[in-house]
């Protein structure tokens, strides 16, 4: 049944099936004992071959040629084969199997599904350009398209899928323009449509004194194919696809933005994401695809201005209603994270790209950089960082610290002698360039563990560090898993004790705030629940930083 031929116009059935019903029909005065031998030979007849050698060539058609049914009425032969079996159902367990299988619900539906489709043909026809012209018209283009599922919007409206365009009414002459073309959209891919052409007409109504929502809602109603008759711009506009990719740092939902031209043409995304950025032609509104996604046209997103823009009203009414300000001693207001351009970063042999974990004190960054230094401390190696504190009863000089003077530290910040510096309840810390380079030089990775405040003179194109954000897991496991393995304080100076209630508590602020801060800035995050866990996710992460081409700041990749 499976395999098929198309019926003919008179409702004859191909040779191959109509012998096949002749052999079931003189079948009928069969005996019992020739049931078998009938469907043995039925099995070797050379029509049952030949429907078999159709279903093979319809099962080589290519993917990308036109496949056409070969059978238009399967119902009608289902039919006739009941008939045929019916009588035989008594005397023959086979034909009794036969003929309930043929009678089931899903084979019934599946083969008037099938008729339906092969009596329908579902390829579009364009029907014939019109020809005839006003001589005293402008000149204009006609140019028709196939209705499909992308948008065409007007203004902050927007409409059932279209043509992948947006229109717009011209403030100074009342005209209905191209606003808009989307990259790989149908309008795009046609070639014919620009943005700045004039609309006259769609499917041979006239535009003139409409509105875009009238227009719309005409090709609401349209059907199959979209005739638009328009008058050219003056310049065509470039709609070459840019190369430029960005790293997204915020939210962003088309269908809860109330300014949006068109919702059905917005593009969401999330932190991280990685944008492709076809069109920034429009100062408001970018055009973008997902990194890596094969869809073939581009969605709206909010340009950085727009976006910075946003960020700044929403901080001000904030502040105008009198709401607390994020601490942000570190950080300039200017400083609005929106996207970042990035590009690959491929690894270079022997030169590899150093580690630095940050996170809050006490979540336990330095106990994973000594666990992973001791892994393989010819591979990882770590600098020895500089403090002007006091050293505490059982440190090395050398080994946790390099022990010195205000007076001389502050003079070798002042001479650049520092890649990352910062003061912690009263005391410098810091770790020397000269360090770093050392390492880096000798073919091996760096491990820091700095103050987040050193990120923004870490993250340069001469380290192009890979910055790992260790956070702590929430309040309930962050307490448990700390007191299971009897850690201890990191705020108390002789680490004598336990971490309190309270400690636990800075621990989680404190990591909010550097994610608010310096969250954008981190290449991938560890939540320190489980130290056995953490630790190995982090050798995953050193691994992927050597052997892996990843995103970074496009200024490191020149």
């Amino acid at each position: 049944m499976t395999a098929a031929v198309m019926a003919a116009s008179d409702g004859s059935y191909d040779p191959v099936i109509s012998k096949l019903i002749t052999s079931l029909k003189e079948a009928d005065s069969l005996s019992d004992e020739q049931d078998l031998g009938f469907l043995q030979n039925l099995l070797q007849s050379k029509e049952l071959n030949a429907l078999v050698n159709v279903h093979s060539k319809v099962a080589k058609i290519n993917k990308d040629d036109r496949i056409a049914p070969l059978l238009s009425a399967s119902m009608q032969v289902l039919l006739e084969v009941l008939e045929l079996l019916a009588p035989r159902c008594h005397i023959s367990p086979l034909c009794k199997e036969v003929f309930h299988l043929l009678q089931t619900p899903h084979l019934q539906s599946l083969l008037f599904a099938h008729d339906a489709i092969a009596q329908k043909d579902f390829y579009p026809h364009l029907p014939e350009i019109p020809v005839e012209v006003d001589e005293d018209e402008e000149t204009i283009k006609i140019v028709q398209l196939v209705k499909s599922n992308e948008p065409l919007c007007a203004g902050a409206q927007s409409a059932e899928p279209i043509v992948g365009a947006t229109i717009k009414t011209d403030e100074e002459t009342g005209k209905i323009i191209i606003a808009r073309i989307m990259h790989g959209g149908a309008a795009d891919r046609s070639g014919l449509i620009h943005v700045g052409d004039e609309v006259i007409e769609v499917n041979n109504i006239n535009v003139e004194g409409k509105t875009p929502s009238d227009v719309l809602s005409i090709l609401q109603n349209s059907e199959g194919t979209i005739t638009f008759k328009l008058v050219p711009s003056d310049g065509k506009l470039d709609q070459r696809e840019s190369k430029v990719r960005v790293k997204a740092y915020f939210d962003y939902e088309p269908e809860n933005d109330p300014y949006i031209p068109c919702k059905e043409a917005g593009l969401g995304f999330g932190p991280g994401d990685i944008l492709h950025i076809v069109s920034q032609d429009d100062s408001y509104w970018w055009q973008a695809r997902k990194e890596g996604e094969k869809t073939t046209r581009a969605g709206l997103i909010p340009s950085r201005a727009l976006q910075e823009r946003r960020i700044l009203h929403d901080r001000t009414q904030k502040e105008t209603n009198g709401e607390a300000k994020t601490e942000n001693d570190d950080f300039d207001r200017e400083m609005i994270a929106t996207y970042e351009e990035v590009a690959k970063l491929y690894p270079r042999p022997g030169v590899y790209r150093p580690i630095v974990l940050i996170g809050a004190p006490g979540v336990g960054r330095n106990e994973l950089k000594r666990r992973l230094v001791a892994r393989d401390p010819e591979r990882y190696k770590s600098c020895v960082p500089y403090t002007t504190r006091p050293m505490r009863p059982g440190e090395v000089a050398g080994r946790e610290y390099l022990f010195v003077s205000r007076e001389k530290m502050e003079s070798d910040i002042a001479n650049g002698k520092f890649i990352e510096y910062g003061e912690y309840k009263g005391h410098l810390y810091g770790t020397s360039a000269e360090s770093v380079k050392t390492i880096v030089n000798a073919s091996c990775v760096c491990v820091l563990s700095p103050h987040y405040q050193a990120l923004k003179s870490l993250r340069t194109a001469q380290l192009k560090p890979y910055i790992v954000h260790i956070r702590p897991p929430p309040f309930d496991q962050l307490k448990q898993t700390r007191t299971k393995a009897r850690a201890r304080s990191t705020f108390d100076e002789t680490n004598s004790r336990g971490f309190t209630d309270e400690e636990f508590n800075e621990m989680i602020k404190s990591d909010e705030r550097i994610n608010f801060l310096y969250g954008h800035f981190c290449d991938d995050e560890i939540v320190n629940g489980d130290l056995t866990e953490a630790f190995e996710k982090l050798v995953h992460l050193a691994n992927k930083s050597e052997t892996e081409p990843l995103w970074a700041p496009a200024s490191w990749v020149q």
